[in-house]
């Protein structure tokens, strides 16, 4: 009752004689000002994108010609399942313990089922970092069956698509 009464007092204070108040008027009451988060925005995460075969390299290459504040883009290739051998796009290579330091968040990119071992491998290793793991799986009719039930466990999000697109809606809704 208290909360309406101040509201009424902060709308009839901010309109004019008669009129009534819009959304926006409304919006920039002091009343509605307590509401606001006064807090500074997050800074971007720092991301790790790790596709898992050739056609999901072609995809991480595609989107890491986009502007990212913190997103690194990395190639599975192979090696000890235990402990995959990534490689940079640009080929240099990068083991993944050191790939994970201070990393926020890595999004798994596979199209087929040949790096199921390895997309358990990350998953594992990210879920014993505490770092949150999302997969996004690219395939038409279930391609990538294997791919996704390994992430599954370990991928907080976990999207079987078959629009390239997604790539960039969900990098760019992780503010990577």
């Amino acid at each position: 009752m208290a909360q309406a009464t101040e509201r009424e007092t902060a709308a009839s204070a901010a309109a004019a004689p008669g009129a009534a108040l819009s959304e926006c008027a409304r919006a920039t009451s002091a009343y509605e000002s307590r509401f606001r988060i006064d807090r500074p925005i997050v800074p971007a995460r720092a991301a790790r994108v790790i596709a898992l075969d050739e056609r999901a390299v072609a995809v991480a290459r595609h989107v890491a010609g986009r502007q990212w504040a913190h997103a690194r883009f990395y190639a599975c290739e192979g090696g000890d399942p235990l402990d995959p051998v990534l490689r940079r796009l640009d080929g240099v290579p990068a083991p993944l313990r050191q790939v994970l330091t201070g990393t926020d968040v890595v999004v798994v990119l596979a199209t087929e089922d040949t790096g199921r071992a390895y997309a358990e491998a990350i998953g594992r290793t990210c879920r014993e970092r505490g770092i949150t793991t999302a997969g996004l799986v690219l395939g038409i009719d279930y391609e990538a069956q294997d791919a996704v039930a390994a992430l599954r466990p370990y991928a907080r999000v976990l999207l079987p698509s078959a629009d390239e697109n997604d790539v960039l809606e969900l990098l760019t809704a992780l503010r990577v």
